[in-house]
């Protein structure tokens, strides 16, 4: 069975904590992603911003994305997965905690991330769906 570190997608770039949600936003943009991991100036993962929180937590409330920074958004313990964590693994993870997208670390040190569609490349469809499922159910 593949691990993380063989479906993952290698050399993720991190938003700094310290760097505003305006400059996430446009490294989203130049990057073509959809999220990006918020990293602290110690190289620890300290959450992952989406363009939805971006849209809900900042503009939505009015916010100034230009002053409000990026690790203000960091909530809780992020969800990641090992970088030797099996598919099975991936699987469990994605579904119990809804998430499309993990951070994969190896250590503290983050080294990819797993989205769905790595998943979906990666493993026959009846598992996928199954993960498909449980993600979308409200």
């Amino acid at each position: 069975m593949p691990t993380a570190r063989d479906i993952m997608t290698p050399n993720a770039e991190c938003v700094n904590a310290d760097e505003t949600v305006l400059d996430a936003a446009r490294k989203m943009a130049r990057l073509g992603v959809g999220s990006l991991p918020i990293c602290g100036t110690d190289d620890r993962l300290k959450g992952v911003l989406t363009d939805r929180d971006i849209v809900v937590k900042v503009l939505a409330e009015g916010k100034d994305p230009g002053s409000c920074l990026a690790g203000e958004l960091a909530q809780g313990k992020a969800v990641t997965i090992g970088a030797d964590d099996d598919a099975a693994e991936i699987l469990r993870t994605m579904a119990s905690h809804r998430v499309r997208r993990l951070p994969v670390i190896d250590g503290h040190k983050l080294v990819g991330i797993v989205a769905l569609a790595d998943v979906a490349r990666a493993l026959p469809d009846r598992p996928v769906g199954d993960l498909l499922d449980a993600i979308s159910s409200d």
